[in-house]
């Protein structure tokens, strides 16, 4: 009788197991990674009040000639509340910018910016340039807010209902596909 470590070819497939197995696994892996849809993440905050952290403002950041004040977790109380976590940095908050522009328009609810690990000076010039859909922001300037969020990664956005309570969260940018099938929907809901 031959052995496996007499036999050549058996020999040879003993060493490459190892490497077919990591293969399978990386490969597992893969198409975890990527065929998964991000935007739907858990939070443990659905059905949840809105966590009680106050944020200051932004020095001299001003819309309609009032400046925007900071957060305080009484502004979510009687409002239906769009919570964008942003930062000068973050390149999918660029191309966010514009649909959260024209969200900032509806007078049928509130837009909240938590302003996530940046600088005064830099979070002034990408609103400036971006134009500032927010009607209250919070300078988030060690993470600790976004942490009591549940926040993955910059840019998130959260929809608080009238009753302080977070009824959604979309990980990832606002694009114009969820903006119009994921995000409208979810926000006339609470306005209902």
């Amino acid at each position: 009788m031959i052995t496996a470590t007499e036999n050549p070819r058996a020999r040879r497939w003993l060493f490459a197991l190892p490497l077919i197995v990591f293969a399978v696994i990386a490969l597992l892996f893969l198409v975890r990674l990527h065929g998964g849809d991000s935007s739907r993440l858990p939070s443990a905050l659905i059905g949840r009040p809105v966590p009680q952290t106050a944020l200051p403002a932004l020095p001299n950041l001003q819309r309609d000639g009032v400046q925007v004040p900071g957060l305080h977790p009484f502004d979510f109380k009687g409002n239906v509340s769009v919570v964008n976590v942003w930062a000068s940095w973050c390149v999918p908050c660029r191309e966010e910018a514009p649909l959260l522009n024209e969200l900032g328009k509806d007078k049928r609810l509130q837009l909240i910016g938590i302003n996530y690990k940046d600088s005064s000076d830099s979070a002034l010039r990408f609103l400036g340039g971006h134009g500032n859909p927010f009607h209250i922001v919070g300078a988030d300037g060690n993470g600790r807010a976004a942490i009591e969020w549940g926040v993955y990664g910059v840019p998130e956005t959260f929809i608080v209902g009238r009753d302080g309570t977070i009824v959604y969260k979309l990980v990832g940018p606002v694009t114009p596909e969820n903006f119009e099938r994921v995000l409208k929907v979810q926000i006339q809901q609470a306005l209902n």
